[in-house]
C-alpha cells in the first residue's frame, strides 16, 4: 500500500491528516480521528510507515496510550501489528522472492518501507510463526536469517 492509498483510507474513514512541526524524536501521533506526521520527514517510504502505524491506532485502539503502563505498550504493539500486516504481507515477500531479491537491504527498498519498519515486521511474523511459515509452495524461513524456499 503506498502513501497516497492510506491518506485515501484515512480520508475515507473520515480521519484527518496533518503534517506539522513536532519537537523531540516523535514522529507521528494519533488522537480522535486526526493524525499528525512530522513535516520534517524527507521521504514518502518513512511518512507511509509512520502514517501506517498511526492508523494502527485509529482502527485497533481506543483511549490515552501516552503514558508507559503495560495497557498502553499492548495498544501500541497492536496498532504496529496491524501497520506490519498492511504494509508487508508474506505475499509480498514470496513476490519480492520471486522477483530475485536476495537481501534486507534491496527488499526494503522492493517493499517501500524503510529498513527499520521491515525489521520490525520480521520480528513480527517471527513471533506469530515460529522459525518459518510455508504459504502456498513456498516456506518463508525467519530464523537464522530470512530466507525463502520454493516447494517443488
Amino acid at each position: 500500500m503506498e502513501y497516497d492509498e492510506l491518506i485515501a483510507k484515512a480520508t475515507n474513514d473520515n480521519v484527518d491528516i496533518l503534517e506539522v512541526s513536532f519537537k523531540g524524536k516523535a514522529k507521528g501521533y494519533y488522537s480522535d480521528g486526526v493524525i499528525a506526521i512530522d513535516n520534517k520527514i524527507e521521504t514518502n517510504t518513512e511518512k507511509k510507515c509512520i502514517l501506517a502505524e498511526e492508523l494502527g491506532h485509529f482502527y485497533t485502539s481506543t483511549g490515552d496510550i501516552l503514558d508507559n503502563s503495560i495497557l498502553s505498550k499492548k495498544k501500541e504493539s497492536i496498532a504496529r501489528r496491524w501497520a506490519c500486516e498492511k504494509l508487508i504481507t508474506l505475499s509480498h515477500l514470496t513476490s519480492a522472492f520471486k522477483d530475485g531479491i536476495t537481501n534486507k537491504s534491496d527488499l526494503a527498498n522492493y517493499l517501500d518501507v524503510t529498513p527499520h519498519f521491515l525489521d520490525l515486521t520480521l520480528e513480527y511474523y517471527k513471533r506469530r510463526y515460529g522459525t518459518h511459515v510455508k504459504l502456498n509452495n513456498y516456506i518463508i524461513f525467519f530464523e537464522p536469517n530470512l530466507g525463502i524456499l520454493k516447494l517443488l
